[in-house]
């Protein structure tokens, strides 16, 4: 089973859209650290992902692991938030097959260790090119309008070319 680590954005906003399970479906287990749990259900209570997040943890197909490498979570917190720093760090140790970051911040330190990553677009993506989503629009549509999710226009459009959807 491949190891997918998580910070908190992708949770959030797919479980905010309804398609928190599309995770479990591509990667069986989600792994992600205290920092983000702490973010998405302790300061998160209430919000869209909490108690999705409570019930996959129930259902044993979202685990929370710590990173071990102490000494790197300081370097990475100097730029990132303490779940990015911590979700990275764990996709260094346990050399993750991927890693769902959506900030841009993230991205880039997650590119100089060699990472390989994606985020809910590019999840999304692969929902629609496997049949799982019937219109990426629509979900990108939702995104943005119920979930706040911010997307500019030239990703938008670039994902909707991907999936051969058209662009307006």
């Amino acid at each position: 089973m491949p190891v997918a680590i998580s910070n908190s954005s992708t949770l959030i906003h797919l479980a905010a859209i309804g398609r928190l399970v599309l995770l479990r479906e591509f990667y069986g287990k989600i792994t992600i650290p205290p920092a983000v749990w702490k973010e998405v259900i302790e300061e998160g209570k209430g919000r869209a992902g909490a108690i999705e997040m409570e019930k996959a943890l129930e259902a044993g197909w979202i685990e929370v692991v710590s990173p071990v490498d102490v000494a790197l979570l300081p370097l990475l917190k100097r730029d990132l938030g303490e779940g990015e720093a911590e979700a990275i760090a764990l996709a260094i140790e346990r050399q993750a097959e991927v890693v769902f970051l959506d900030e841009s911040d993230a991205r880039r330190v997650a590119d100089l260790f060699g990472l390989h990553k994606t985020g809910v677009v590019g999840l999304l993506i692969r929902a629609r090119l496997e049949g799982k989503i019937a219109s990426l629009r629509q979900e990108l549509d939702q995104l943005r309008e119920d979930a706040g999710f911010w997307i500019n226009e030239g990703l938008y459009r670039q994902a909707l070319e991907a999936v051969g959807e058209s662009v307006r």
